[in-house]
Order: structure tokens, then sequence, then C-alpha cells
């Protein structure tokens, strides 16, 4: 396969394209979705790249700066797929070194990504292309009851219970 792939910065008219390759990845989100996500990125701190052959999209990576308490910033790539039948070709590491040189310019010194444990084409890649596996971890998501304070129509707080000893 030839590689004649150009990596450029993620654009509203990707959108189709680019939700297709995240259904490949195992998430559903819709052209309209991804469009809404483009408008609200803040290229100080995420950034996102496709790749592309002959004007078609074929892979796509996001990264962002991530500031926690406990560690230094780091940039975090939160996804990267590569088209079915395009993989093993070279356009995922020309993709992640495009947000490697992105962290650079951002002052950062590391970049981390996480892979679902069943991904292990994905580990042995990014094995291969020098990043090192660091722990394991398990991911714990709780989907939050919208607040009672908003379906009155207030976003007044709740006072916090006293005690008293009179």
């Amino acid at each position: 396969m030839s590689l004649d792939i150009q990596i450029r910065t993620l654009q509203s008219r990707d959108a189709a394209a680019v939700a297709v390759l995240a259904f490949q990845l195992g998430y559903e989100r819709s052209s309209d979705q991804i469009v809404d996500w483009i408008r609200q990125l803040n290229p100080a701190s995420q950034m996102a790249y496709v790749a592309t052959r002959n004007d078609e999209v074929v892979g796509w990576i996001e990264v962002s700066i991530v500031h926690h308490l406990q560690s230094d910033r780091h940039s975090l790539i939160g996804g990267l797929v590569v088209k079915d039948g395009t993989r093993g070709a070279g356009i995922g590491r020309l993709l992640c070194a495009q947000v490697e040189q992105w962290s650079r310019d951002q002052g950062l010194d590391t970049i981390r990504v996480t892979s679902r444990s069943t991904r292990e084409a994905a580990h042995r890649f990014y094995l291969r292309d020098g990043y090192r596996q660091t722990k394991l971890s398990a991911v714990f998501e709780k989907a939050l009851e919208p607040d009672p304070a908003s379906k009155r129509g207030t976003a007044e707080a709740v006072p916090p219970q006293t005690t008293s000893n009179a």
C-alpha cells in the first residue's frame, strides 16, 4: 500500500468520516455531535488531526492537556483510530508524531495514552512506538441524576444542615 498520507487539523467537513471511524473504535458519535465538539475545541489545550489519503479521511487522533493536582502537566491521547483495511501502513505512527510535536509546542515533555485491555494490537503498536506501560487501571463511571434544584427552575444552593445544642 502506497503511503501518500497527509496530516491536517480536523475540520467540520470531516465529521461524517470521523463518526464512522469512531464507531470502528467502539463509540457512537453522530456527525452533528462531532461538529459541535469541533466548535468547542480550544486549540491551546486540545487538538485533533485527521490523516487523509486522496482526500479520504483514513484516521484521526485527539489530544488534550491534562493538569491534575497529583501529577505534572502532560498530554493525553484521548482517541486514535485508523480505518479498517489501512492499519499497519504507518498512518497511526504519523498521527502520533503530529500530537507529539503539538505536545512539545505546548511545552510538555510527557504524553500518555490509555487503551482498553482487550485492544492487544493497539498495545503492541504503542510499545513499538516507544511508549511504555506504566500501570493497569479500571475505569468507573456514574450517570448523574439531574440536580433537584434545577427541576425547580432555580440554582439556589441548599443550606448545610446544622445542629443546635440549645
